[in-house]
């Protein structure tokens, strides 16, 4: 399975319930969801004139709108360059593609595994790795937040400002079979106060938890 790919790098997880993880991120390029506020729209095209060499990709954090393609045995062997072994999929869209064969890869070569997905999409890879849905609900996409990938969530992180996300937060919950193995976490958007405040209220008040998006406090990418 081929995967185009906008970047690699390794850091630390700096949202939701994996804050503090040693990770390497694999950023996919491709997104059709279109959230207002989303600080990687240089993912959301996916153009061929941008298609570049891996090199070009490799530790480049410069909100750039090309990538590379590469296959789940090619970014196995980048990957063994770092010395974190947690490996984020994110976008973009990364459930766009097939997850599969990438994650299984990982899985079986001594890595964990996560993947950060909008959920408007089916969710597609290994059984054990650990999926991070952060539900968009009315984007400009036009794409439902799916039951099958809220049930899918080992985590369901929700970007909120206003109250009314909290209420799509609890009609997406209604979705779920059980809410006894998922993490829910209020994530506020652009960190501002207010949303701040109103995260914390809802995750003292509903037995929540806070993601304050560790990365940008500490200017980290």
């Amino acid at each position: 399975m081929n995967y185009p790919v906008n970047e690699i790098f390794e850091t630390i997880q700096g949202e939701g319930a994996k804050t503090g993880v040693p990770s390497i991120f694999i950023r996919l390029q491709g997104c059709p969801v279109g959230c207002s506020w989303c600080d990687t729209k240089h993912t959301w095209e996916l153009n061929d004139n941008e298609k570049v060499s891996v090199e070009n990709i490799i530790n480049i954090s410069n909100a750039s709108s090309m990538w590379a393609e590469l296959d789940e045995i090619s970014l196995l062997a980048r990957l063994k360059h770092y010395s974190a072994k947690h490996v984020v999929i994110t976008g973009g869209e990364p459930c766009l593609y097939d997850l599969r064969p990438l994650t299984e890869t990982l899985n079986k070569n001594g890595y964990t595994s996560q993947i950060e997905t909008s959920g408007t999409f089916e969710i597609f890879t290994d059984n054990s790795t650990y999926v991070t849905v952060s539900p968009k609900v009315g984007m400009k996409g036009g794409f439902k937040v799916l039951q099958s990938a809220i049930n899918r969530a080992d985590e369901i992180k929700h970007p909120i400002a206003t109250e009314q996300h909290i209420e799509d937060l609890k009609a997406l919950l209604k979705l779920r079979n059980s809410l006894d193995d998922v993490c829910v976490c209020l994530q506020p958007i652009s960190q501002k106060p207010r949303a701040t405040e109103l995260a914390i209220h809802h995750c003292i008040k509903n037995n929540w938890r806070l993601s304050v998006q560790m990365h940008k406090y500490l200017s980290i990418d």
